[in-house]
């Protein structure tokens, strides 16, 4: 049974991060606006999820900023004093959530159930939402089912300024653009440099413009340094030149992006945008580029077969191969082949678009 047959006065969302998985939950917010336009929504979330997050109309957001150690808390409860939700959407299994959500009050808390509430989350939650659906966003939108909510499935409208479209804009030629975000936040989700270097090569036959997003982590500049030294086909490499805001803006401009399991691949989500994922550590049903999974190049089901001796249906929903070389079971022929078919069927159809 729905908590709410009529609109709630306020929610409170609570995902500190990751970028990915906050990209994902924007969906769950905006069908809430849609159906309940009059709710307002709080969203307590990570300080660099908020840079992004700040973007979306009609949701104020709180930050949590875990580098302040125990001062986040007194700082988020702080400026929650005295304020009470209808509903917390506690969407964060972790410790660290959770302790925070013990500030936040509200008269009905939900959180996932048993079986995905890892770190005892079901302790800080009163209703247990049943997660339909593989997928992590499909899991987020059975909160909005539980809510109330009639539109279940994920549906994303991010919202690109014109500042930034015109910024953006700076970058474009006559050529398709391929953004390759080679590094993940944790350096064993990452290909190879000669595989991305060998990308590069044969999308530049293709007559694509080739450029390197990420992070300014030092890891994802020298990656994209490694890179360079490869391949003279790395038109330009923006690794740590642009802001979160800046970096949707082009990649809602761009072609095709290439990424493994990381945000940039789920920031292409919300806008459109053709996605080539590469995935190896978390299987790519549950955590792959929403709309592209059926064009991700994984070596999940092989590396987890070879490490456990088991199937993904075998075994806990979010298991993870662990082996630190599993990306390299990935080989260029299969990304060239998934490339040749993502182009031909999605990133020729948005450029036709595009141009009109």
């Amino acid at each position: 049974m729905a908590v709410f047959t009529s609109a709630p006065e306020s929610l409170c969302l609570l995902r500190l991060s990751a970028i990915g998985d906050c990209c994902h939950a924007v969906a769950l917010v905006q069908a809430i606006q849609r159906q309940w336009p009059e709710t307002r929504i709080t969203w307590v979330t990570g300080k660099i999820e908020a840079q992004l997050l700040r973007q979306l109309p009609g949701v104020e957001i709180l930050v949590f900023d875990k580098s302040a150690g125990w001062g986040a808390y007194r700082q988020l409860w702080q400026q929650l004093r005295g304020r009470r939700f209808d509903a917390l959407l506690h969407m964060q299994a972790a410790i660290r959530a959770s302790i925070a959500s013990l500030g936040i009050r509200a008269k009905y808390r939900l959180g996932f159930e048993r079986e995905r509430a890892k770190d005892g989350q079901w302790l800080f939650t009163n209703l247990k939402v049943t997660a339909s659906g593989e997928h992590v966003a499909d899991g987020f939108m059975s909160f909005g089912k539980a809510l109330g909510l009639m539109e279940i499935t994920p549906r994303w409208n991010w919202p690109i300024s014109a500042e930034a479209q015109s910024q953006a804009a700076h970058y474009l030629d006559n050529r398709p653009l391929l953004l390759i975000c080679p590094a993940a936040s944790k350096a064993y989700k990452n290909w190879t440099a000669e595989g991305y270097a060998a990308l590069a090569d044969h999308a530049h036959v293709r007559g694509m413009k080739v450029m390197l997003i990420g992070s300014p982590a030092k890891m994802e500049r020298d990656l994209a340094a490694n890179i360079q030294q490869l391949t003279a086909n790395i038109d330009e490499n923006l690794v740590g030149q642009t802001s979160l805001p800046e970096l949707m803006a082009l990649i809602s401009t761009a072609s095709l992006v290439v990424a493994p399991d990381t945000g940039p691949a789920h920031m292409a989500t919300l806008t459109n945008t053709p996605v080539l994922g590469l995935y190896a550590h978390h299987n790519p049903a549950r955590t792959g580029p929403y709309h592209c999974r059926d064009y991700v190049v994984s070596a999940y089901e092989e590396a987890l077969l070879a490490e456990t001796g088991n199937t993904p249906d075998q075994l806990p929903w979010r298991t993870r191969v662990k082996d630190a070389h599993a990306m390299e079971r990935i080989t260029i022929e299969q990304v060239k082949q998934q490339f040749d078919r993502i182009y031909t069927d999605l990133v020729q159809l948005k450029t036709v678009h595009a141009d009109k």
